[in-house]
């Protein structure tokens, strides 16, 4: 399961409003690169795959393929403002390693594929 916070769900509706495509959801994964081994990707999706697993986060569907359901069971999403802006934060408890942008990482029993540049 995926944890999102209310104040992410919150912002990831209103930008969902912003959209003009219906039937829109959010779209959690996890690829290979990075400078850790896995990236996590976060996007917008009209369009179910065999295999996705679909949650109601407080009327938010959010969807997630069954391999990186194994990387990301227990993930907990966040959206913090500050006098920057604000951004969307990612607390995986199955990460053992994270690079220092935050959205790269390994776990105990796989390494994954590390990008060659060692980029985030």
């Amino acid at each position: 399961m995926i944890n999102i916070s209310e104040s992410a769900n919150e912002k990831i509706k209103e930008m969902l409003e912003q959209e003009e495509t219906p039937n829109l959801f959010l779209r959690v994964g996890v690829k290979e690169g990075g400078c850790s081994g896995f990236s996590y990707g976060m996007g917008f999706d009209d369009e179910e795959n065999e295999g996705d697993k679909a949650f109601d986060m407080s009327g938010l569907k959010v969807v997630v393929d069954n391999e990186s359901m194994k990387y990301l069971n227990g993930l907990e999403i966040d959206f913090k403002e500050s006098a920057m802006g604000g951004g969307f934060t990612i607390e995986n408890p199955n990460a053992s390693a994270t690079c220092g942008c935050g959205s790269s990482f390994r776990t105990a029993s796989d390494a994954g594929k590390p990008s060659e540049a060692g980029e985030c």
